[in-house]
């Protein structure tokens, strides 16, 4: 049996958690849903949060709670999340889409400036592969953040965590993020003021766009074990980087000294075509995925109502980079057999 790209990190006590849910008869939004809250503001030391059925419904709220005026220019990077580019279309404003910087897959200051002369009057700021860039630079600037920390949960810069930069901070559930409760997301409002705004509508949202408690019990226990599960992958990590630096490719390293990233995948960027390497790993039984398949970038690079041909740098990338299996639940044997095909990949 292969080892899947992706997995979450689901034990005994996330189990029983939901089982409980379900014995008591209590899956929708209720206890647990504010216990989920509550653990968030304490992780992230932040003001206040939302629990939501979704990303896209967090990014509507957050965009609200702003005041931002429909048809404004909300800044995406092109490596972000296709759901991004919907959700703001979807809520009425117009998406501005970022190249990145490939060192770091992050959009940089330059970029956000040429983007509000385009327009862009709000950055979502997606912490692709977990890191983080210099804030200070993108603070200046002088415009609102959204970050978008599901892959990033975990990070700091000067010993502050990632999501409690931005005005706002989506934390994303969904499947393949760093934590996964099935679905859903929490919107956090770092600062009381924002806070203030948030919970007037917070207090008026109709039930079906809460999340439910049994989606609540899956994430409240990981978040309460990141910091376990985060110390197992940068152990997995650092061996997968010994053994790719005795073959021909790299993967994408930290760039600022002052952050700690957090480890979301393995990304592993290729000279040329990716096939003879994905076909190559799968016959050691390891599944890798194409790292953007879901990116704005690729999935509008046909589109006739995005246009993404200006996103060079990103195109490039998400056409050449493989996340290979990192999750704590592959144990020692299987980190270990994924490392050796990482030194000898063709």
């Amino acid at each position: 049996m292969s080892i899947q790209t992706y997995s979450s990190t689901i034990r005994r006590k996330e189990m029983d958690a939901v089982l409980t849910c379900m014995v008591d008869e209590k899956t929708g939004p209720g206890e647990l849903n504010m216990r989920l809250v509550q653990q968030v503001r304490d992780y992230f030391k932040v003001a206040g949060a939302v629990a939501l059925r979704s990303p896209a419904l967090a990014l509507k709220y957050a965009l609200a709670a702003l005041g931002t005026e429909k048809g404004c220019g909300i800044m995406v990077s092109a490596l972000a999340p296709d759901w991004q580019y919907s959700a703001v279309l979807d809520a009425g404003y117009t998406p501005v889409i970022l190249d990145i910087d490939e060192e770091t897959l992050l959009v940089t200051e330059d970029v956000v400036r040429d983007g509000i002369k385009k327009g862009g009057r709000v950055l979502l700021f997606h912490e692709t592969s977990g890191f983080l860039p210099d804030f200070s630079a993108f603070l200046e600037i002088g415009i609102p953040v959204i970050e978008d920390i599901s892959q990033s949960a975990g990070a700091s810069e000067d010993d502050k965590k990632a999501g409690s930069f931005g005005i706002f901070s989506i934390l994303g559930l969904e499947q393949n993020d760093i934590l996964t409760a099935g679905g859903g997301a929490v919107l956090i409002a770092p600062q009381a003021r924002e806070w203030t705004v948030l919970k007037s509508i917070a207090d008026d949202l109709p039930s079906t766009d809460k999340l439910p408690d049994i989606n609540a019990a899956l994430a409240f226990i990981q978040l309460k074990e990141l910091d376990r599960n985060e110390l197992i992958r940068k152990e997995m990590r650092e061996a997968y980087c010994r053994s790719l630096m005795q073959g021909r490719y790299k993967t994408i390293n930290e760039k600022i000294d002052n952050a700690v990233s957090a480890v979301y995948s393995f990304p592993v960027v290729l000279a040329g075509d990716i096939k003879d390497v994905v076909d190559y790993a799968l016959r050691k039984d390891i599944e890798t995925s194409e790292a953007f398949k879901d990116s704005i970038v690729y999935c509008r690079r046909k589109s006739e109502e995005a246009d993404v041909s200006s996103c060079i740098k990103a195109m490039s990338l998400s056409l050449r980079c493989l996340n290979f299996p990192l999750y704590p639940r592959l144990g020692n044997a299987q980190s270990v057999k994924i490392a050796k095909v990482l030194s000898t990949l063709p």
